[in-house]
């Protein structure tokens, strides 16, 4: 049932609760604006997929400091209806997400990006240590939590405030884990989690529809 102002009721032992405000997910082209914002930033004439093809993700989150949120994120258009539902099931099970913002706020840096904690999708870069273009160029990829889930190689993280983050144990707010609510939410859809990679290299922020 609904209350007033838009809260969702739920009956716990025969009581009514107020659980919070609704989720609300939309999909909407790249506006003027934000192509404009884009180019020469996070993408270019040269990368893997044109700006029509791409969409704005608009989610409501849970902070850390459990206020409600609303984070954007441009991504593929095959992927902009699998991660709202990810985020839908984020939102329900009030998983904490620092910040959500197109990672042109950080001048399309990837590293200036994760020193915010930021989470970000679309990104036409190269893939680290590679020639080859990312998953985030194509804007099916993102990165969740990137300090609580760092990139680590050989134990070797690259942004300080991760350091306490490479023992993945105890799982702390924000973290992915294995049977966690963030990992379980990507399992739903099909994509694949990058700390589940073989080897020397862990991506636990990252997650994509090709797994790789």
């Amino acid at each position: 049932m609904l209350l007033a102002c838009g809260l969702v009721a739920l009956a716990v032992g025969g009581r009514t609760v107020a659980a919070g405000p609704p989720f609300v997910g939309k999909i909407a082209a790249l506006s003027a604006k934000q192509r404009a914002l884009m180019t020469g930033v996070s993408w270019r004439p040269g990368c893997p997929v044109a700006l029509r093809d791409l969409r704005l993700l608009t989610v409501s989150h849970w902070g850390f400091d459990g206020r409600r949120r609303t984070g954007r994120l441009v991504v593929h258009e095959t992927a902009a209806s699998p991660l709202r539902t990810v985020f839908r099931r984020l939102y329900a099970a009030r998983f904490p997400v620092r910040k959500i913002v197109p990672i042109d706020a950080y001048g399309g840096s990837d590293f200036q990006s994760i020193e915010a904690d930021n989470s970000s999708a679309f990104n036409c870069r190269r893939a680290t240590g590679s020639s080859n273009w990312s998953e985030p160029a194509y804007g099916r990829a993102i990165g969740v939590n990137p300090i609580e889930n760092p990139y680590t190689e050989n134990g070797r993280v690259y942004h300080e405030t991760s350091r306490s983050y490479v023992s993945r144990q105890p799982v702390r707010k924000g973290m992915a884990a294995e049977g966690g609510a963030l990992v379980r939410a990507f399992d739903a859809i099909g994509w694949g989690w990058g700390g589940r990679w073989t080897g020397s290299v862990k991506d636990y922020q990252h997650f994509s529809s090709s797994g790789r």
